[in-house]
């Protein structure tokens, strides 16, 4: 799947901040553009990553396509 990032250089500091406009609050960002970007695509999978449910007895679990 692709998802679109915004790189922003820091121009004090020369690092690059970069973030996902389709994932609210998953940012990150490095010392390089490319660091950046490899710390983005971990920070993706993080932030996609399933978390088990903790459901109440009786409780029917379902998934939806979009």
């Amino acid at each position: 799947m692709k998802w679109r990032v915004v790189l922003e250089p820091d121009t004090e500091t020369g690092d690059w901040a970069i973030w996902c406009p389709e994932l609210p609050g998953c940012v990150s960002a490095g010392d390089t553009e490319q660091e950046a970007l490899d710390n983005i695509r971990e920070a993706i999978e993080l932030y996609l990553e399933v978390e088990p449910l903790d459901l109440e007895p009786g409780s029917v679990l379902r998934e939806i396509l979009l």
